[in-house]
């Protein structure tokens, strides 16, 4: 029996490590959604619009979170789309969110880089992100996993 405990022990203990590991290069942050998707225009690249989706998310540490997603990335994004893309549209205030991105600073604190590195080798810098809805597990595994603008950072 003491055997049985300590290895469930073990195997809890491990869980976070795990989780970690997974998110390849980057930091693992769930948390709860606070706003709705917003549309953030950007910056112009080879005639594709770099445009951004916002929510606010709070941490399962407490901490307030600005999540920045690449709509390009996005698995029903548009060329050029002026507004939040599907499945982001779908994210609800409420919903719990678990990404894998690279945390940031300077006035917000947030995350971003939470899609695709299209094939890299993960680093801090380029991790192998995703965004998803863990309350809406129909909208699939990486809300932000679409490749093909990947060229445009090759």
């Amino acid at each position: 029996m003491k055997n049985i405990l300590l290895a469930l022990a073990l195997s809890v203990a491990s869980l976070p490590v795990l989780a970690a590991d997974v998110c390849q290069g980057g930091t693992l942050l769930t948390g709860t959604v606070l706003t709705a998707p917003t549309y953030k225009a950007g910056s112009k690249l080879d005639g594709i619009y770099l445009d951004h989706t916002h929510v606010s998310l709070q941490g399962t540490d407490g901490q307030v979170y600005d999540v920045a997603m690449d709509d390009v990335f996005a698995n029903g994004y548009q060329k050029n789309q002026a507004s939040v893309p599907s499945p982001l549209n779908q994210i609800l205030v409420g919903d719990q969110l678990e990404l894998c991105g690279e945390l940031y600073t300077g006035g917000d604190v947030g995350i971003h880089w939470v899609h695709t590195n299209c094939g890299d080798t993960p680093t801090p810098t380029d991790p192998n992100g995703w965004t998803k809805d863990l309350s809406q597990p129909a909208l699939g595994n990486n809300l932000e996993s679409n490749e093909t603008y990947c060229y445009l950072w090759q």
